[in-house]
């Protein structure tokens, strides 16, 4: 039996207390753990306090309709990704592109056939699954993806492992914002990648070990190779993320010999290097690389 952690939530947000209570019911029996609001400010309490995996969201709503909610959900930060299917009696073509403008799973015009919905459920919470093993701002596999790839590696022989580490990231959030943040790692990572595409051998496999931590597998050759290939461009690079006010040695707050600039530190892990048992040990080998 799945525990309750195991358990995809629902959040069923609809102001007609009897569909809500059926929906409520059935998607139970699905093995679903299922939370409903009436109206629209309930909902958007409950996707902070619940952290639902899943929103059915009516559209006719007084005070606060549907768009609304789903608009407030993508201007957050915490919320922006929820998988959101419109549930609306709405049939009209503007309706449907005012719906669909805002990025939702899916769009079922009532009344619907429940066994239809439980399918687009289930498809949208795989692919919101999948969607969860990737990094946010790169795109790149994190998390129980790069952790299965570092078991099956741990099986191969020949294999080396690159950690680029952007140092003092939190530094320059705090001093620029998120936005200008996330874009360092884009860039960053987009540097890398074609690097990785170009250096490696056909097999490399690039993600994220940490937030901040790049990891390239590949080959102890290529490894080498790719670590001399990157430093020289991702040191130079960094300064360019800085305003022009802020470049110089001599002037801004972050100076060019301050403690909290950004940095990268490389670390390359061989399969010679150490006796590696299982993928806890490699974890913390790979974890010290670029310790200070």
């Amino acid at each position: 039996m799945q525990s309750d952690k195991e358990r995809a939530t629902i959040l069923i947000v609809d102001d007609d207390p009897e569909l809500a209570e059926m929906l409520e019911a059935y998607f139970k029996i699905q093995g679903y753990l299922v939370v409903t609001a009436s109206g629209g400010q309930e909902a958007l309490l409950l996707c902070e306090e619940t952290r639902p995996d899943m929103v059915l969201l009516d559209v006719n709503m007084p005070e606060m309709d549907g768009f609304e909610v789903a608009q407030r959900l993508r201007e957050k930060r915490s919320t922006r990704d929820l998988p959101v299917i419109f549930l609306t009696a709405r049939e009209a073509r503007e309706d449907r592109l005012t719906g669909l403008g805002l990025s939702p799973d899916d769009y079922m015009t009532k009344p619907f056939d429940v066994q239809e919905l439980r399918l687009r459920v289930r498809n949208s919470l795989a692919r919101a699954a999948q969607t969860q093993l990737r990094n946010p701002v790169t795109n790149l596999p994190e998390g129980q993806w790069v952790d299965e790839r570092l078991r099956e590696t741990l099986l191969e022989p020949g294999w080396a492992m690159l950690v680029i580490s952007i140092e003092n990231l939190s530094y320059f959030r705090e001093e620029y914002g998120f936005i200008t943040a996330d874009d360092v790692m884009r860039a960053l990572s987009l540097m890398i990648e074609n690097t990785v595409h170009s250096a490696g051998s056909a097999s490399a496999f690039l993600g994220h070990l940490s937030p901040q931590k790049f990891l390239v597998i590949t080959t102890p050759e290529s490894g080498e190779q790719m670590r001399r290939r990157l430093a020289g461009p991702l040191h130079q690079s960094l300064e360019f993320f800085y305003p022009m006010r802020d470049r110089e040695s001599d002037t801004g707050r972050l100076k060019l010999a301050h403690a909290n600039r950004l940095g990268v530190r490389f670390g390359l892990l061989r399969h010679t290097d150490v006796p590696i048992p299982d993928i806890k040990s490699l974890k913390q080998h790979l974890s010290v690389l670029t310790s200070r």
